[in-house]
């Protein structure tokens, strides 16, 4: 059983880890590319290594899933149902850190029955520590977060918007007809989940994340009082270990337009469920 000592402790593994690491001085980086073809730069294997064997140390019966993994390894780790794993991004946009682009950060969640109990995303760049505990609220930095809760139209919003996973007629509609104000994508999920959180942005959609993209970021958004699904309307969870969409909002009523304006123009999601 953890408690806030504990996650104190978490919280100060990861960080410890990240500043002995370097990262925060950003510039052009060796890369090597995974089969998957994404890019991986020894700075991911070291801090996946240093947390994992930190929380090993400390915490032995609970199963560690990395990135960095081989495939098999994660799936068996997910598949055991286990009641407790951790799920680890060592070094989310990697490919901004390879290039210097100050975006990036590391994201650690503690996974309890398919549900995130604990997650924590570190911006290294602005030292900003983002966490949260199931049913205990978010913080940045040790201070209570909330989103607006009211009186933000939907054409008002700024979206973080993941292109490149979003096909069809969605990408094409929200290009030529962006229901927001404006748009970024920054090119790391970890920190647009937590940017979400803090008001930062007010929307959200991606078309597919891992477990470890999402796990620590959408419980932080959730315990600030944001509201997420899939592009499908499902729930967003660790049961599964498969690509999932994401769909998110500040509050509830700018989700509920915002999903149902990403429904009404996606025919692909038409078809799959009426």
């Amino acid at each position: 059983m953890f408690d806030s000592s504990d996650f104190s402790i978490i919280r100060g593994i990861v960080i410890d880890a990240v500043k002995n690491s370097g990262i925060a001085k950003s510039g052009l980086q060796e890369t090597s590319i995974k089969e998957d073809g994404s890019v991986v730069t020894q700075t991911d294997h070291f801090l996946q290594n240093t947390i994992s064997k930190k929380l090993y140390d400390r915490w032995p019966d609970i199963p560690f899933m990395g990135e960095e993994m081989a495939h098999e390894q994660q799936v068996d780790i997910v598949n055991a149902k286990k009641s407790q794993f951790w799920t680890l991004d060592p070094l989310d946009g990697t490919t901004n850190f390879s290039m210097g682009f100050p975006f990036y950060g590391v994201s650690l969640a503690l996974i309890k029955n398919g549900e995130a109990e604990f997650g924590i995303v570190y911006d290294p760049i602005r030292d900003e520590c983002f966490y949260a505990i199931s049913g205990e609220g978010a913080f940045l930095n040790n201070q209570r977060i909330k989103t607006v809760s009211t009186g933000i139209e939907l054409g008002d919003c700024v979206a973080s918007v993941d292109l490149k996973r979003l096909v069809g007629q969605l990408a094409d509609r929200l290009v030529r007809f962006p229901p927001y104000r404006a748009q970024r994508n920054l090119g790391a999920c970890v920190l647009e989940w937590c940017w979400v959180a803090s008001g930062r942005i007010q929307l959200y959609v991606h078309g597919g994340q891992r477990m470890w993209d999402y796990a620590a970021g959408s419980l932080i958004l959730h315990e600030a009082g944001g509201v997420f699904s899939t592009l499908t309307g499902n729930t967003l969870n660790c049961k599964v270990f498969t690509k999932r969409s994401a769909v998110a909002a500040i509050n509830d009523e700018l989700y509920r337009d915002w999903f149902r304006w990403l429904r009404e123009n996606d025919n692909r999601v038409a078809k799959l469920e009426p």
